[in-house]
């Protein structure tokens, strides 16, 4: 099983390019279920979830061309297998983003319960009500979700989210482009991955109002059509490597990020000492002087993102004074705790808040990576470490960050992959 070796202490100097948005291509690759023609997407990262995916929508019959040269995927379709398999849907969580095209296209859907990283229960149930709300006829069993739609296909509805979810705000969008009338959602994710869905389904034709706030309507449509889409820049991509250019005392510039993408991330990084300033070709991120400890609560965009936490914890941990940072998100997301105090980090844990107090230095050491962003924190932490410091159990980075170690090596640091 692969590894990762980090020599620490080398501050990062250069430019990182920041690929497409994982969590945006997983959402926007089931969207070309519902048209009548094929979706090309670009600037697609070549990931180890985009291979699931490309996977998955394979099984249920459609043509997927991957151009990694080119970064593109074409998919076309019709679907001619509705159901999505445990053996492939629980390795990835997104997977269950089939579910809401296929039964507003073909009227029926059998999807596996998704599995994915290990950081919570983060179950479906308002992914199941939404379709329920729209006409559709559910039924869990035997680890598998059945939706029918009834006779004369899904109708639109007002669905409010009782909390904000950004799955259950993707599916069912997915699934009202072909509903009868109109669908309104209400209390829906405002992600930057949300936005770019939205475009990708207007360009196929799609009718939709409210783009950018947390009150969608979606005029349903018989069809969709063949369209291109260029895929949304990964704002927890150019978050990671923010973290890394501070936790190092660098200066990196994020090609083609965007400080209204990073929501809150920017201006915690900047109450912490973090330069982060715009500029025509993306976001300069540097070290000004010392880190100060600052106190962060995860809450849905444009609030601090869960996919930062452990990131940023790790910054914090060689930052002056105590910082304390809440999840409120998924309730196991503090797997990395145990690791990073293997490296000298003093976090001491209460419920869902950390209380992490800085320290002059960390000190490398063998690690285990558990979960994406877990891994990468691990990952951070080396870089900033005293000594030598190998994190173990790394496929789960490969799900997230496109050539991690290529992009760090390149800026300085002192890292390689191991077999």
């Amino acid at each position: 099983m692969d590894r990762i070796r980090i020599r620490g202490g080398k501050p990062l100097s250069g430019n990182i390019p920041i690929s497409g948005a994982k969590n945006a291509v997983l959402a926007l690759m089931p969207a070309a279920l519902l048209a009548a023609g094929p979706l090309r997407l670009t600037n697609v990262p070549n990931l180890a979830d985009v291979a699931t995916m490309t996977a998955l929508l394979r099984h249920l019959g459609m043509e997927v061309a991957h151009d990694t040269a080119a970064r593109a995927v074409t998919i076309a379709g019709p679907a001619t297998v509705h159901e999505a398999p445990y053996d492939i849907v629980r390795k990835m969580r997104a997977s269950v983003l089939v579910l809401g095209p296929l039964v507003a296209r073909h009227g029926i859907a059998r999807v596996s319960l998704p599995g994915g990283c290990a950081i919570g229960t983060r179950p479906v149930d308002l992914h199941l009500k939404g379709l329920e709300a729209m006409g559709a006829t559910i039924t869990v069993e035997a680890g598998y979700i059945e939706a029918r739609a009834p006779t004369g296909g899904l109708q639109g509805a007002r669905i409010i989210f009782p909390v904000t979810s950004v799955g259950a705000t993707e599916n069912l969008l997915l699934a009202a482009t072909l509903a009868n009338g109109e669908t309104e959602l209400v209390n829906a994710a405002r992600e930057p991955e949300i936005e770019d869905l939205v475009l990708c389904l207007m360009r196929m034709g799609a009718r939709i109002e409210g783009i950018g706030t947390d009150r969608l309507r979606i005029q349903g449509a018989t069809s969709l059509a063949a369209a291109s889409h260029p895929v949304v820049m990964d704002r927890i991509e150019a978050g990671t490597y923010a973290c890394a250019a501070a936790i190092t005392g660098g200066e990196v510039l994020l090609e083609g990020a965007r400080l209204e993408h990073l929501g809150a991330v920017a201006r915690v990084l900047r109450e912490a000492g973090v330069g982060v300033n715009e500029e025509p070709a993306g976001l300069r991120v540097t070290r000004m002087n010392g880190l100060h400890g600052v106190d962060v609560v995860t809450e849905p965009f444009p609030g601090f993102a869960t996919d930062m936490q452990a990131q940023f914890m790790a910054l914090m941990c060689v930052a002056q004074g105590a910082s304390m940072v809440t999840e409120t998100i998924f309730e196991n997301r503090f797997m990395h705790v145990p690791e990073l105090t293997r490296m000298g980090a003093r976090i001491n844990v209460h419920g869902a808040s950390a209380i992490v107090r800085g320290v002059l230095r960390l000190s490398g050491a063998p690690v285990m990576a558990t979960d994406l962003r877990a891994s990468v924190s691990l990952v951070l932490a080396g870089l900033a470490a005293q000594g030598e410091t190998v994190v173990n159990r790394v496929y789960h980075l490969d799900r997230g960050y496109e050539r991690l170690e290529e992009k760090l090596a390149a800026v300085g640091a002192d890292i390689e992959r191991l077999a």
